[in-house]
């Protein structure tokens, strides 16, 4: 009976790509014929992302697949928008993913220039400089596409007006991907340096509409959202609140649910403060917590997001301090602190 639907479903869906190939040129079939049929694939297709396919990725610790993904699948997942109900909780996640790809991209300039500055090779440093500041202007771009979508989403209301039904659990993790969409897009935006079009008020926005998420449910991270937001916007810490107090709250509910990425909204706030002992504390709490207990089997996708968040912290205080970037299983350890036991070392002529 199964393969027998089955036989059935992809007839359908071979017809349909068939008519669409050959047919769709002449408007008047089109709107009559072909999409009519391709509208029930493109359900199938969304119902498909929504149930199994969002799922199975963030069980994954495979970042760059992931990416990739993102990137690959955008423009087919999207444009089903053009014969059925447009994918925006699907849109939210896979311009966050693809979003990713160009923020990797923009890290590896920066690396790059900070080693050219290193090599006093002023010509190389500028470019790797005019390609960090391309990349963070796309990965603002495509940040911002999640925000929008997220916007859409929630019936096109300001968010942080009020809550949306959040009752089942991929509309809180398309709301949670939507929030860090959005502070994601004003960061690079301020990044490229050109200014992409993002709203400033992004930040305030994402800050209220934390409120609609469940701190513990979301192992700490809207509280670790809010309380970043708090130490790095001007007035918008509430009266009788402590930033740092809070970001410990949510790193210690995130440590417990084995979800560390609230350490992530910690590290970011200090080392926008400057306040590089606290940079170094987290950085080291991280690599212990990632060494000792294994991530939440069901959201490995965001511990490793925040593992490489603060790896890329980490590798660039590296590569500032002695011109390369945290030595592979070392991180948590620093150039200045016991360097001659804990670092390895690079015999040069393996090189050659």
């Amino acid at each position: 009976m199964n393969f027998n639907h089955f036989r059935t479903s992809f007839k359908w869906i071979l017809l349909s790509l068939v008519l669409s190939t050959f047919l769709g040129g002449c408007k008047a079939i089109n709107q009559f014929l072909v999409k009519p049929m391709l509208k029930p694939t493109g359900d199938s297709i969304t119902l498909l992302g929504e149930a199994h396919v969002v799922p199975w990725q963030l069980a994954s610790d495979d970042l760059q697949a992931g990416c990739a993904g993102a990137e690959a699948t955008g423009a087919l997942v999207m444009s089903l928008g053009r014969i059925t109900e447009e994918p925006h909780e699907l849109g939210v996640l896979l311009y966050l993913g693809s979003g990713g790809c160009e923020e990797e991209r923009a890290f590896e300039q920066e690396l790059a220039y900070l080693r050219y500055i290193r090599a006093q090779e002023p010509d190389m440093a500028q470019d790797a400089l005019i390609a960090q500041k391309t990349h963070h202007m796309l990965a603002a771009k495509r940040y911002y596409k999640a925000w929008l979508h997220l916007i859409e989403y929630n019936i096109g209301n300001e968010i942080g007006s009020s809550c949306p039904d959040l009752e089942q659990e991929f509309d809180q993790v398309v709301w949670l991907a939507g929030l860090i969409s959005g502070l994601q897009a004003l960061n690079h935006d301020i990044l490229s340096g050109v200014g992409t079009g993002v709203p400033k008020n992004i930040a305030a926005q994402a800050e209220r509409g934390a409120g609609c998420l469940d701190n513990r449910t979301w192992f700490g991270v809207p509280l670790a959202l809010k309380a970043a937001i708090w130490s790095l916007l001007p007035g918008a810490l509430p009266e009788g609140e402590n930033a740092w107090e809070r970001l410990e709250q949510a790193d210690i509910i995130g440590e417990k649910a084995h979800v560390r990425l609230s350490h992530v909204f910690h590290i970011v706030a200090a080392y926008s403060k400057g306040d590089m002992e606290r940079v170094r504390t987290v950085i080291k709490r991280h690599a212990e917590e990632i060494e000792n207990h294994k991530p939440n089997a069901k959201f490995k996708l965001f511990d490793a997001a925040a593992t490489e968040a603060i790896k890329r912290i980490s590798d660039k205080m590296w590569t500032e301090a002695v011109g390369h970037r945290t030595p592979l299983g070392q991180l948590g350890t620093f150039w200045d602190e016991n360097a001659a036991d804990d670092i390895e070392t690079v015999d040069l002529d393996d090189l050659f």
